[in-house]
This record gives structure tokens, C-alpha cells and sequence, in this order.
């Protein structure tokens, strides 16, 4: 016997070749499925990757603005604005006047 024979001689039935053509098309379309989620993967993650580096100039830019508030709200600068551009002084303790209120 040759071994590269097949072992049956009967012909495939109708029922036999249409399970193999079914699993064909399984095959095929799970390949194709494969390559469409392989395909949103890397959208997402490119997506993600750019997310993540706005994030990250969004964290800089906000230690910026932080820094910059804590600049502008400095004590000796809002002093310094308040004595040269508004003409204010410290009040001297004759000036300066305590109020009590009534506690009922």
C-alpha cells in the first residue's frame, strides 16, 4: 500500500463537504476578526498614548499657572503694589478702632 493513498475510497458526502466548507469560512472569518480587533487595539492605543502626553503638558502647564499665582499673590509684591499704586500705609495704632459686637 502506498502511503500517500487515501486510507477510504468513498467520495466525500454533501453533508461532509459542507461542514468543511463551513469551517472554512469560520477560519476566514475569524481571521478577519483577528485583523479588525488587532486593528482597534492600535487605534486605541494611540489614542491612549496621546492622551497621556497631553496629560502630561497639562500637569507642566498647570505647575506654571501654580507658580505664577503664587508669584502674583506674593505678600511683599501686593505690599509694594498697595503702597505705590494705591497711595496705602499701615494704619498707626491711633487709627485703628475696635468694634465689640453683642453676643445674645
Amino acid at each position: 500500500m502506498n502511503r500517500f493513498q487515501p486510507l477510504h475510497k468513498r467520495p466525500l458526502t454533501a453533508g461532509q463537504l459542507l461542514l468543511i466548507a463551513l469551517l472554512w469560512v469560520a477560519a476566514i472569518a475569524s481571521a478577519l476578526a483577528v485583523v479588525a480587533s488587532t486593528q482597534v487595539v492600535r487605534r486605541d492605543i494611540n489614542e491612549l498614548e496621546t492622551l497621556r502626553r497631553e496629560a502630561s503638558q497639562l500637569q507642566v502647564q498647570w505647575g506654571q499657572y501654580l507658580l505664577e499665582q503664587s508669584t502674583w499673590a506674593a505678600y511683599s509684591r501686593v505690599e509694594h503694589a498697595a503702597v505705590s499704586e494705591l497711595n496705602m500705609t499701615a494704619p498707626t495704632p491711633d487709627d485703628i478702632v475696635m468694634v465689640r459686637g453683642e453676643v445674645n
